[in-house]
């Protein structure tokens, strides 16, 4: 079947060259359902701080007139990747009262003031530990602030860790891990299956599977997915796995947010 992809970003980020149109042309030549750009926000950046910061108005404007362009060809949702950190609570908040994004992923790019993309972040330390904050830190942003709708790549730090996820397993972190999952769902917030684990040579999504099926044990509902795009030749990446993924993680069905409100597709 035909999926959507839900998470992708175009050169509205501060990581993408790729205009939203050649994004949108890429999607329809690929067959896919239906899109949602999601391109980044992230207040307060440590290596540069205006890497991230979103032009939302003219964002706002180009997605717009996407979607009234490719009306009858292809649905193009209108979302943000919002980088969580504590103290931007407030701003988000606000942020969102402003602007009708169908769909918000909230993401941890940014660990106590480091990026984990980078490898200072790792320095002097084991790998273990490195990867025990970024998960405590996730724990922080959703205390502080769930104002998103599903909790991006939520593994995203065994990209970037000094032997990835070689001598990486759910297990080690699970009570932590577990703690996410619970208050994600408690809150009513989803999580995303992102595909571009395998881009990156982990040879699973992120999360891994393991999470995706606790995930699904303890009662969550909520699954969005995505390729994490930057560039056409990514958008869809790894798609022929979702099937199966979906069915090993205990999963019937995929989520749409549409408005902010959440579409079950049975699969």
């Amino acid at each position: 079947m035909a999926y959507w992809d839900t998470h992708m970003h175009s050169n509205f980020s501060g990581d993408s060259n790729s205009t939203p149109e050649s994004m949108v042309q890429a999607s329809i030549q690929k067959g896919l359902a239906g899109i949602c750009f999601t391109d980044h926000l992230d207040y307060s950046y440590p290596k540069d701080p205006s890497l991230f910061l979103l032009d939302l108005p003219s964002y706002s404007q180009a997605i717009h007139r996407l979607q009234a362009e490719y009306a009858g060809k292809i649905p193009v949702l209108f979302g943000i990747e919002l980088g969580l950190q504590p103290q931007l609570a407030e701003t988000h908040r606000q942020l969102l009262q402003e602007y009708d994004f169908d769909f918000v992923i909230g993401s941890s790019h940014v660990v106590h003031g480091a990026d984990p993309y980078y490898s200072s972040y790792y320095s002097g330390r084991t790998e273990s530990a490195a990867y025990l904050e970024y998960f405590e830190s996730i724990l922080e942003n959703i205390h502080a602030c769930p104002a998103f709708d599903v909790y991006g790549h939520l593994d995203y730090v065994v990209r970037y860790g000094p032997h990835q996820n070689t001598f990486y397993a759910y297990e080690t972190y699970q009570d932590i891990i577990d703690e996410i999952l619970r208050q994600l769902i408690l809150l009513g917030k989803g999580l995303e299956l992102n595909m571009a684990g395998f881009k990156y040579g982990l040879g699973h999504p992120n999360p891994c599977e393991d999470i995706l099926k606790r995930y699904r044990a303890l009662g969550g509902e909520i699954l969005t997915l995505g390729a994490d795009g930057h560039k056409p030749q990514d958008i869809g990446y790894a798609y022929p796995k979702l099937s199966a993924l979906l069915e090993v993680c205990g999963f019937s069905y995929y989520t749409v947010f549409k408005k902010r409100r959440p579409e079950f597709i049975p699969v």
